[in-house]
C-alpha cells in the first residue's frame, strides 16, 4: 500500500498556529509573526494559506494582519499537539480524512522503522477492523479511530497484556471527560450499560522470543447518533453522545487517552502488569458472570471466575472443570 493524502506536522506551521492562538481574536501583523518565529513573511503567508485550507478560520486584514477565530472539528495533528501532555505517545502523527484502515498504515510504518509512539489517526475508515475479522463502523467525524505503534521489550507471550492495559486507559479517559461509568468485558470491549462503546485490536510484529512492535488499534463511538447504527446493532452498541445527551469533544478525549496510556505504559514497563491488573479487575464485568467462550476448536460455557496474572480468563464449566482461555470470543450470558 502506498501512503498518500495524509497530513503530517510542519514545525514552523505549528509554531505559527500556537502564536496565533496566544493572540486569539486579536489581529497580529505578518511582520510581527515573521520576526517572532524567525521566518520570512512569505513563509507566514504560505502557512496561513495552508491553515485555512485545513479548515482553520483565520481572518486576514491588509492593514492589521491575521486574526485566529476557530479550529475545524477535526483531529488534525496541529490540534492534537496543542496542549498535549505526553512525552512521546502521539508526538509523531499521521492523519487521514479517510482511509481503509489505520491498522494497515501502521503495519507499513512499522516496517519502515517508525518510532514508538507514532500515531496514525483518521476522521473515517471505509474498512475499519475489529477482532476476529469483524468490521468496525467508522463514520467520518463521529468517533476516534487510531492505531498507535509501541515497541516494548517484552516476549510475544506478554503482548495480550497491552490489550488489557489499553482497556483500562479507555475507561479512565471516558470517565475523566464524561459523567458516565464504563466497564470492561474481557478481553477488549468497553461497555456502557452493557452496550459496546469502544473496542481494541492489538496486532503484533514479533520473532520467536522478541516483540518488534505492537500495533494498538482503538475505536471509540463518540458523537454517533443511534441512526448511524444499523437496526441489528442498536441494541448492542452505543456512543458517548447517546449516553450523555450532548456532543463530546473528540480532541479532549483523545488527548486524555494518550496521556493515560503513556502513564499506564510506563507503569507496565517499570512495575509489571500487577498494578494494571488490579485496576482492570475493578472495572471488569466478566468475572462472576456466566459466559460462552468461542475458541478456535470448541465452545465453552460456564462461569468466569478470575483473570490471572498473565491476563488469562479462568472459566469453570458446568461440570466443574477449570479452563484457561488465552484468546477467544466471549459472550456474557448472565451478568453477575
Amino acid at each position: 500500500m502506498i501512503i498518500k493524502n495524509y497530513m503530517a506536522v510542519n514545525p514552523s506551521k505549528l509554531a505559527l498556529l500556537e502564536a496565533l492562538k496566544q493572540k486569539r481574536l486579536n489581529y497580529v501583523s505578518g511582520e510581527v509573526l515573521a520576526r517572532e518565529l524567525n521566518v520570512s513573511r512569505t513563509a507566514i503567508w504560505k502557512h496561513i494559506k495552508s491553515l485555512r485550507k485545513d479548515g482553520y478560520i483565520i481572518e486576514p486584514s491588509p492593514k492589521l494582519g491575521y486574526k485566529y477565530m476557530a479550529a475545524p472539528d477535526k483531529l488534525l495533528p496541529l490540534e492534537i499537539l496543542h496542549n498535549l501532555k505526553t512525552n512521546y505517545l502521539g508526538r509523531r502523527i499521521i492523519h487521514f480524512l479517510e482511509i481503509d484502515s489505520t491498522q494497515d498504515v501502521a503495519k507499513e510504518m512499522v516496517v519502515k522503522g517508525a518510532p514508538e509512539g507514532t500515531l496514525i489517526i483518521a476522521e473515517g475508515q471505509s474498512k475499519g477492523r475489529g477482532r476476529l475479522g469483524r468490521t468496525w463502523l467508522s463514520p467520518q467525524g463521529q468517533g476516534i479511530y487510531l492505531s498507535l505503534i509501541l515497541r516494548p521489550h517484552i516476549s510475544p507471550i506478554h503482548a495480550p497484556k497491552i490489550t488489557l492495559m489499553a482497556a483500562v486507559s479507555i475507561v479512565q479517559a471516558i470517565e475523566a471527560i464524561t459523567p458516565v461509568k464504563a466497564q470492561i468485558k474481557w478481553p477488549n470491549d468497553i461497555l456502557i450499560s452493557h452496550r459496546k462503546v469502544a473496542g481494541i485490536l492489538t496486532e503484533i510484529d514479533a520473532e520467536m522470543d522478541r516483540t518488534n512492535a505492537i500495533i494498538l488499534g482503538i475505536g471509540i463511538n463518540i458523537n454517533n447518533h443511534s441512526s448511524s447504527f444499523s437496526s441489528e446493532l442498536r441494541d448492542t452498541v452505543t456512543s458517548l453522545r447517546m449516553e450523555t445527551g450532548r456532543e463530546i469533544s473528540r480532541l479532549g478525549l483523545l488527548q486524555t487517552l494518550l496521556l493515560d496510556l503513556e502513564n499506564l505504559y510506563e507503569t507496565f514497563k517499570a512495575k509489571g502488569f500487577t498494578p494494571i491488573l488490579g485496576i482492570w479487575k475493578k472495572r471488569d464485568i466478566t468475572v462472576g458472570s456466566y459466559v460462552k467462550a468461542v475458541l478456535i476448536d470448541r465452545e465453552l460455557v460456564g462461569q468466569a471466575v478470575d483473570i490471572d496474572h498473565e491476563g488469562t480468563l479462568i472459566l469453570r464449566d458446568e461440570k466443574g472443570n477449570t479452563h484457561r482461555i488465552i484468546s477467544g470470543d466471549v459472550t456474557l450470558l448472565r451478568i453477575r
